[in-house]
Order: C-alpha cells, then sequence, then structure tokens
C-alpha cells in the first residue's frame, strides 16, 4: 500500500471528528462514540491490528481517563468549596481592587497564574484551575473556557517541572542512530536536551510575548458588547509588559538553569512584577473594559456551573483575601513540592501505582500513580480549606454533590475520546510492519516539502497533541521520526525536535479531550466544536510565527 494512501487512510478518525465537531456542529458526546469506532474499524481492516490489542488499546485508555476525570473533580470540588465558603467572593473583589478591567484580569489570573499552574503540574491542569475561577469572577463561561485553552502554549513545553522534555523528548529522540552523533561530536544526552531546550526557549519567547495580546483581543473581539478587536488593542503596551514579564525569566531559565524551570520561574517573576506594576498604575488603560449585562449574553455563552451564593448568605464574608487566595497557594506549592526529583517526596507518591502490565497478553500496559496525580492535591487541599474557611457540614455535602453531578458528562465523552488516541498511536506495533497512524501521515508530510520542513515541524508537533491531548506524548510519538527527517535533509536534529516540541504545546490549545476536560469543570460540555472553532485562531498563529522562525534558525 502506497505512503500516500496509508497517510489518507490515517487522516479519516482526525479529519471525521474534526467534520463533526466544528463543521456540523454535533456534541463531542455523539462524535467521540462515532470517531472510536471509525479508528477501531480502520486499525482492525487496514492496519491489521488484532481485536485483542484493540481491546487493550482501550483499556489502556481507560486508565488515562481515571487520571483525567480525578484531575477534573478535584478541580471542582475546590471551585465548589471556595464558592461555599465564600471565599470566591473575596477572590474576585480581590482582582477588582488590583483593576476592574476585565483585559488586566486575563494578563494576571490566565496569563501568569495559568503558566504557574502549568509550570508546576502540567497535563491539562491550568485549564481545570483557571477556568473555573474565572467563571467564578463573572466570566461568560465560553470565554473562560476558551482562555483556559490558550494558556496551555508557551508553558506547556516546560510543564510539570519540564516533563515534555525530561521524559517526552528525551523517551522520544534516545537512539543508536542520536548516539552516534553525539559521540562524533563529544557530546553528552544532557548536552543534547539542553540545546533543544535553549531553541524552544528562543522560540516559545519570541511567539509567547503577543500570546497576552491575543487572548485579551479575542476576548473583547468575540466576547465584548462592540465585537472589537481595537478595544484589545487599546491595552497593547500592559499586554507587551505581561508577555515579557514571563517570557525573559523564561528565557534566561532554560538557558542557563535548564528544561525543568523556566515556565515555573518565569511565571513566578512575571506575577510578582505585573501585579505590583498593576497597583502602582503602570501603563494601565485609561478607561475600563467589562462585559454588557449579563442579561443580555447569548444562551450559548452559559455553562451548568452555578459560582453565584444563595441570597439567604448575602451579608459580611469573614474570610481575609489571603485566607481566601490561600488554597490557591497551598496547591501551587504543594504541586511544585511533589514535582522536584531532588525531594524524597515525588518518589513516595509515584510509587504506588495501580496497573495492569500485558493487558490480554499484548505488549500494551497500564498503570496510574493515584497519590501522584494533580487530582490527589486538589483534593488534599479542598480538605484543608474546610477547615481553613471554617465550613459547615451541610455546605461540604452540596460541594461534592454539585461536582460528582458534573463529571458524569465529562466521563461519557472521555471514555470514547481517549481509547481513541491509545488506537491510534498504537497502531505502529502492527503484524505487518506498515508505519503507525501518526508517522503515516508525518512521513507523507516530510516527504513531500523537502527543504522548508522546517516550516511544518511544529505542525507535526500540534497534530501529536491534538490527537493525544499531550505535548509529552507528541514528543514520544514523533521525536524520533523528527530526528530522522533532521539527519536526511542535512539540518541540526536539535533544531528540528525543537520545533517539535515548541508545536506540539501549540497543539494543546485544540486537543479535543483538553477541551471536553476544560468544559467539563465548568459545565459547558457539548459545545466543544464552538471552543475549537476559536482556539485554531490562535494555534495557526503559534504554528506559522514558530514555522518561520524555524526557517530562519537552519538557514
Amino acid at each position: 500500500m502506497s505512503l500516500t494512501l496509508l497517510a489518507l487512510l490515517a487522516f479519516v478518525p482526525i479529519l471525521s471528528a474534526a467534520i463533526m465537531l466544528v463543521g456540523l456542529k454535533i456534541p463531542a458526546k455523539k462524535a467521540m462514540p462515532i470517531a472510536f469506532v471509525i479508528t477501531a474499524v480502520i486499525a482492525f481492516a487496514v492496519w491489521d491490528i488484532p481485536a485483542t490489542f484493540v481491546v487493550a488499546s482501550t483499556i489502556q485508555g481507560l486508565f488515562i481517563t481515571f487520571d483525567i476525570l480525578y484531575i477534573i473533580f478535584g478541580a471542582i470540588v475546590l471551585l465548589n468549596l471556595l464558592k461555599y465558603s465564600r471565599g470566591l467572593e473575596v477572590i474576585r473583589e480581590g482582582f477588582t481592587d488590583i483593576s476592574e478591567d476585565r483585559r488586566v484580569q486575563v494578563i494576571i489570573i490566565t496569563w501568569l497564574f495559568g503558566s504557574f499552574i502549568e509550570g508546576a503540574a502540567g497535563f491539562g491542569t491550568p485549564a481545570a484551575v483557571v477556568a473555573p475561577l474565572l467563571v467564578g469572577l463573572g466570566f461568560p463561561t465560553f470565554c473562560a473556557v476558551m482562555l483556559g485553552m490558550m494558556v496551555q502554549s508557551t508553558a506547556v513545553t516546560f510543564g510539570a517541572v519540564g516533563t515534555p522534555i525530561l521524559v517526552g523528548v528525551a523517551g522520544g529522540v534516545q537512539s543508536p542512530e542520536l548516539t552516534a552523533e553525539l559521540s562524533s561530536a563529544g557530546l553528552e544526552f544532557a548536552d543534547y536536551l539542553q540545546l533543544v531546550t535553549s531553541k524552544a526557549v528562543i522560540l516559545h519567547g519570541i511567539t509567547g510575548t503577543f500570546m497576552p495580546t491575543i487572548m485579551v483581543c479575542m476576548m473583547t473581539r468575540f466576547f465584548g458588547k462592540n465585537k472589537s478587536w481595537k478595544e484589545g488593542l487599546e491595552v497593547l503596551p500592559f499586554t507587551i509588559f505581561g508577555g515579557l514579564a514571563f517570557t525573559i525569566p523564561y528565557f534566561l531559565t532554560g538557558t542557563f538553569l535548564g528544561p525543568e524551570f523556566p515556565s515555573l520561574l518565569g511565571s513566578l517573576v512575571g506575577i510578582t512584577i505585573v501585579v505590583f506594576a498593576a497597583k502602582k498604575g503602570f501603563l494601565m488603560p485609561k478607561t475600563t473594559w467589562n462585559f454588557e449585562n449579563e442579561k443580555n449574553w447569548p444562551p450559548e455563552w452559559f455553562g451548568t456551573l452555578d459560582v453565584k451564593l444563595d441570597n439567604q448568605k448575602e451579608g459580611k464574608v469573614n474570610i481575609s483575601l489571603a485566607k481566601a487566595w490561600a488554597p490557591y497557594l497551598l496547591l501551587a506549592g504543594i504541586l511544585v513540592l511533589t514535582r522536584l526529583t531532588q525531594l524524597p517526596i515525588k518518589g513516595w507518591l509515584t510509587s504506588v501505582k495501580i496497573g495492569w502490565s500485558e493487558i490480554l497478553g499484548t505488549s500494551i500496559s497500564a498503570s496510574s500513580s493515584p497519590l501522584y496525580l494533580p487530582g490527589t492535591i486538589l483534593l488534599l487541599v479542598g480538605l484543608i480549606t474546610i477547615k481553613l474557611h471554617k465550613m459547615k457540614a451541610k455546605d461540604v455535602k452540596i460541594a461534592f454533590s454539585d461536582s460528582a453531578k458534573m463529571l458524569l458528562g465529562a466521563g461519557f465523552v472521555l471514555i470514547f475520546t481517549v481509547p481513541m488516541v491509545r488506537i491510534y498511536i498504537n497502531s505502529g506495533a502492527n503484524p505487518s510492519d506498515l508505519p503507525g497512524m501518526p508517522i503515516a501521515m508525518a512521513e507523507w508530510v516530510a516527504g513531500n516539502v523537502g527543504a522548508i520542513y522546517p516550516l511544518f515541524a511544529p505542525s507535526i508537533g500540534a497534530l501529536g497533541a491534538f490527537i493525544a491531548g499531550s505535548n509529552t506524548v507528541s514528543n514520544l510519538m514523533f521525536g524520533l521520526f523528527q530526528f530522522g527527517v533532521a539527519t536526511k535533509l542535512a539540518m541540526p536534529s536539535f533544531i528540528i525536535v525543537a520545533l517539535q516540541a515548541v508545536g506540539a504545546a501549540a497543539g494543546n490549545m485544540i486537543a479535543i479531550h483538553n477541551i471536553v476536560a476544560a468544559s467539563a469543570t465548568v459545565g459547558f460540555l457539548g459545545k466543544e466544536g464552538m471552543v475549537l472553532r476559536k482556539t485554531i485562531i490562535p494555534t495557526i498563529y503559534y504554528l506559522l510565527i514558530v514555522g518561520i522562525l524555524g526557517m530562519i534558525m537552519v538557514m
């Protein structure tokens, strides 16, 4: 079978999902089961994958689904506890004290705080934390999900304390060919990872600096009364300042310290600088921008998450701003402590595993480390919040009950989405020795673009993230392929691998099961196609700019 036909058949599941979600506006709960069946049939009929292998991949996907749902549940519980303790009111008022301008709030909450959560935890956690927080602050649910997805870009390559590089790239490119290349150049493998890191922070640093501007402009254009790009550009000095406050320390950290801390330290430094500057009025807009009255919002902007307090609870709130913020600060701190390899905590938590090796006699295995998942930490912080905010048992019960109800919709969608992804990724292990579905598409692209390949390399990474919902998995899936193409084209492989890692980060903005996970935290399930049609805009921007920069780097 020709490579062109293989690539076309491999593209069918992705295309069918995109047409149903974006073109036909079919909810994910209907579209993804169909996409799952299409993927399974193509894997069975074309790639000659045995039925037991398809079932084993599905079981592996269900393990991952548990991990995702656990994180979602923890994020919703924490938000609902803050809602019923009235801490959310205090947080809302605190941001209003810094600035009532929604454009400024986007920079601080979404861009900087969201990037910090990404640096600490990764794996879709920022959207699960930021989206409900924005809804709690009065943002339209649709807007909150869009912004929550957009923050999963610049910080992602170094999310979860560098996991996409330290696990994804490292596991994806290690091969006899790379060993030979490093040996001839007198380099160690750690040196190679640092070369990839140093190029990635340049690519992200330049491209990511303008992401806050794009976030604000998309908010004012699609969710403002006047539907205006101009109202977003009115705060251009502050959005560029907010971008640089993150990307400059991000670049310096990646260049001199390595892949673990660019997102963590960049966001910490950025939050400190931007909040201080905002309070002093530095570069702040002269006029205040806000959404129009909620009564005038279209029905499709709303989710089912209710963050309003009952009328009977109106009155003075006896929680300080520090105490209201304490759960989120505690969450960030614990996430960092549990991700540092220098401390024994990570080893303790990851030692507890639930797994199934060689499922149904295949080479596929699955495991979960429940104590290490952000969901456990979110629930732990939730329990601390109950005590810290002196909550009543009745309110705690309602918070957990509301959270469980919201989880059901996401569970149904992800039960089909993630197993579909695993069948897709595992298709390389077939008796016919055909390249796996993702590799077939990537090989076709590489064989047809030649010298301008750096322009397309980020899109291959984004494709992997779109399929898998993970920068790390995309790097594992396509890292060696990107290295091989670079070698064939006589291009510096560390630049092409860096383009892969950066493109995979951008692809997180359109990853279907990330959108489902983010939507679930705010009760926005069934409208995933709407979100995808918006987040494709910043994704195209990111891939285009990074591709152009890649072309310049290899010249």
